[in-house]
């Protein structure tokens, strides 16, 4: 098969652009595989590790723009080359104000916005601590989306940051809001009264999708990493990000999310959460509160928006195993079969960790397995599989050719920098899924959440009926979708679960 490459010298480019670009180009007709990435050495190998390294491509620098292409055809190769610099040309021009030039450093971004107090990065993760770096010694505030950044690298840069009373959000920042903007991956949301503190991307968004459904809205949501309540790093960002939304006028409650804090880490949390004189919800996924019980602590992401809503209307709340019981009744005798394990394929590392701690009582550690497909591991190199579904879709079909797995749990991610229609590359996967498992005498479940609002590009609506018409039991929230996942395979759980 031809492999076509081409190198554009001193040709940098946010890495969430070049994602894109190497989507477009892999649905070409005869593409079979495309990179487009920057010529670093962790890049050079993965172009080795994937068979697209050439020649042309062996020199690059890390200020350079590789673009490789592996096609059935010399003309399908070159086609891809011609798309990929037609995107990057057009991108280019739709964000380019007229007459003047996008700037190439941070300098020249801050003649040309000398008001900006934030910067927002997205390189690789090796060069990305310099450049935060460089924007907090300038009095910016940082949005790093970037991972890879190491652990000192990210102390370091958070001990600047509340020397100079600054934010730094990440790294592996997914999801903010500041003043109504959102950055990253962001669902549409309206602005609101709701104040958000997140280690994660996903946590924040199912927190605010949900909101949004129930009517509020967020007044900001700062991002901190999800290592930020490690022993390591000692909640460096999360107590000023705290302190922040109690000084701010807009924020009426808060709520803290996040996987669990280290336990030397919960009571710093507590004290910090005892100080401030509005309510606060917490949900640290698996963590319970050391003893002085500072906040409402919950244990699902729904629930924390919920009880937050519940507060603020003063009313009373209780959590509750599903929304409609008389519906999950309804629909269990059409799901269940012959059942195997459960495994969930997850684009949201935290959605994946909910689903861990609601499954483990229910169905016990050797009944399922749960894959974070947006992992380090996972992306180091490659578009985050919010943005390209194609990685996830692989797997979903090695699904049904699995002889254990007799319930797939899925979630699906909506929002802005999000992969345009996401569920139709995943409910083509599940219909070539089920085909292989009924091809083996096996019957293959399908459960998923979707997290997203009415205000989201891909239309939630939609997205949802394209997973239904796909065979797939779409339940409101991840930890629903979970529960059903576990009655799926547990019949006897009806009782404990439904109250039947």
């Amino acid at each position: 098969m031809p492999l076509r490459a081409v190198v554009r010298r001193s040709s940098y480019r946010d890495s969430m652009v070049l994602m894109r670009v190497a989507e477009a180009v892999r649905v070409l007709p005869g593409v079979r595989e495309a990179a487009v990435l920057m010529g670093t050495p962790a890049n050079h190998e993965l172009l080795a590790s994937a068979g697209l390294a050439t020649t042309e491509t062996k020199d690059a620098a890390p200020g350079d723009l590789m673009i490789a292409v592996l096609a059935d055809t010399e003309s399908a190769a070159e086609a891809g080359l011609a798309e990929a610099e037609r995107v990057l040309a057009e991108r280019r021009a739709s964000v380019e104000p007229a007459g003047r030039s996008l700037p190439r450093t941070l300098d020249g971004a801050l003649r040309q916005m000398p008001d900006a107090n934030l910067a927002a990065i997205s390189v690789p993760g090796e060069y990305a601590a310099f450049e935060a770096q460089r924007a907090l010694r300038r009095g910016l505030h940082v949005f790093l989306f970037s991972d890879n950044v190491t652990l000192e690298d990210e102390i370091a840069l958070k001990r600047l940051a509340v020397e100079r009373g600054l934010l730094c959000m990440g790294p592996d920042c997914g999801t903010a809001y500041i003043g109504g903007v959102g950055l990253g991956f962001a669902n549409v949301v309206p602005r609101g009264r709701v104040g958000c503190v997140a280690a994660s991307g996903t946590g924040l968004q199912a927190v605010v999708a949900r909101l949004a459904a129930l009517g509020e809205g967020v007044s900001h949501a700062i991002g901190v990493g999800g290592r930020d309540l490690s022993a390591e790093v000692g909640g460096a960002m999360t107590v000023p990000a705290l302190e922040a939304l109690a000084a701010d006028a807009t924020t009426e409650i808060i709520v803290v999310i996040g996987k669990p804090a280290a336990p030397e880490i919960v009571p710093r949390l507590e004290t910090a959460i005892a100080r401030i004189a509005k309510p606060v919800v917490v949900c640290c996924l698996g963590a319970t509160p050391a003893g002085s019980a500072a906040g409402r602590w919950v244990s699902t992401l729904e629930d924390a928006a919920e009880l937050a809503l519940a507060t603020l209307r003063g009313q009373t709340w209780s959590p509750r195993m599903f929304t409609d019981p008389a519906d999950v009744r309804a629909r269990l005798p059409r799901a269940r079969g012959p059942r195997g394990t459960i495994l969930g394929l997850y684009t949201g590392g935290t959605l994946a960790h909910e689903a861990g701690l609601v499954l483990a009582p229910l169905v016990g550690a050797d009944a399922y397995r749960l894959v974070d497909l947006g992992g380090d591991e996972f992306t180091r190199g490659r578009p985050h599989p919010m943005i390209d579904p194609s990685a996830r879709a692989a797997h979903v079909r090695q699904a049904g050719e699995s002889g254990d797995v007799g319930v797939l749990l899925v979630d699906l991610v909506l929002g802005r920098a999000v992969h345009p229609d996401p569920a139709t590359p995943l409910a083509e996967a599940i219909y070539d899924a089920r085909r292989a498992a009924a091809a083996r005498g096996r019957e293959l479940g399908v459960v998923a959440s979707v997290v997203g609002t009415d205000g989201d590009p891909q239309d939630l609506r939609r997205q949802t009926a394209t997973l239904q018409a796909a065979g797939v039991e779409v339940l409101p929230s991840n930890a629903q979708a979970a529960r059903f996942a576990a009655l799926l395979i547990r019949p006897d759980l009806d009782r404990s679960l439904l109250g039947s």
